[in-house]
């Protein structure tokens, strides 16, 4: 017992240990580990049963591909033709860079574009006219009842246009740090498919918009016929030159087989440079959007706080040469 006790035998059980951990290390890493036939069936078992639950939804009306849409504002729609009548090329394009899929956000748009003229119109005739006319002329009252008309016309897609910019803004500020998370995937020997299904898990705490493109990106990449237009459609959804220049370089490492890895970096270093333009243009801004604020709010208080002082003196000097003449006045002569 006490020889194994001792420092120099446990010592050497240690190294033992460690050595034979080492060498099943190696032997189990120079198997290669699961065989290929394995893991091709456990793929194969995984696919038919994703296949068995997607149409297990769709026999149960949960998981349909297509979306439908029956109700009042479809109705309104195809019976005044508003489709035709207010006909936009670009709405569709507009409709998916805003997030909103389907048929059903396309005949909402055209609803309210439809709709809105006429409750705004409603409403400033309420307001000017019955309610209270605030002393105007018929004229004026007129004036603004047509302008609220027309407020109402646009209204829907100065909605349409704010919406894609704040969606784009979304986008680009997390952006470069998707195309980072995607450099290191790529370069860990991940597969693009999977490097972004795993780059749109982890960014959607800075970016749900982001998130849902990368999404449907692999979605794409997995169901169309070519990468290609799979990378087309990302640059056309999210419609800014940073995910354009991205694409493309992704559409020409695909095809002439550059690698992957280098295009990456190079594009998530010019987004990041974009990004980073786009502060400084808010910043150089800055200054003339601060004229106006200034000019009301700080100027005022600055004379006060310069001018005070002398005019309270001012008026006690006054008040002082007031009281001496009065005293001299009232002294006797």
């Amino acid at each position: 017992m006490r020889a194994i006790v001792e420092p120099r035998t446990l010592i050497s059980i240690v190294v033992g240990l460690l050595v034979f951990a080492t060498m099943l290390t190696l032997l189990s890493s120079m198997g290669g580990g699961v065989s290929l036939d394995k893991r091709m069936q456990a793929v194969s078992v995984r696919r038919d049963e994703l296949k068995r639950r997607s149409r297990q939804a769709i026999a149960n009306g949960q998981g349909g591909l297509r979306h439908t849409d029956d109700g009042f504002k479809k109705r309104v729609v195809d019976r005044l033709n508003l489709v035709k009548l207010l006909e936009d090329p670009k709405v569709a394009e507009q409709m998916i860079q805003a997030g909103l899929r389907g048929p059903r956000p396309l005949t909402t748009f055209y609803f309210f574009r439809f709709a809105t003229p006429f409750i705004f119109m409603f409403a400033a005739v309420l307001y000017v006219f019955v309610m209270n006319d605030f002393g105007l002329s018929v004229t004026v009252r007129l004036g603004i009842v047509m302008f609220a008309t027309v407020a109402g016309f646009y209204g829907p897609n100065i909605f349409l246009k704010n919406r894609i910019a704040k969606r784009q803004l979304s986008i680009m500020q997390a952006f470069p740090d998707a195309l980072d998370l995607l450099l290191i995937c790529v370069e860990a020997g991940m597969s693009i498919e999977a490097a972004i299904v795993k780059v749109s898990q982890e960014i959607g705490t800075t970016s749900v918009e982001l998130a849902e493109e990368l999404a449907l990106l692999s979605a794409e990449l997995s169901y169309l016929p070519e990468r290609r237009m799979a990378y087309e459609g990302l640059a056309k959804r999210t419609n800014h030159p940073g995910v354009r220049s991205v694409s493309t370089a992704m559409i020409q490492a695909e095809q002439y087989g550059t690698p992957l890895g280098s295009a990456l970096r190079t594009m998530a270093k010019e987004n990041r440079d974009l990004r980073l333009s786009a502060a400084e243009k808010k910043a150089a801004a800055l200054p003339a959007q601060l004229t106006v604020p200034m000019i009301i709010f700080f100027l005022p208080v600055l004379f006060v706080v310069i001018l005070g002082p002398a005019i309270i003196n001012i008026q006690d000097t006054l008040k002082a040469n007031n009281r001496a003449s009065a005293a001299t006045a009232a002294a006797p002569q």
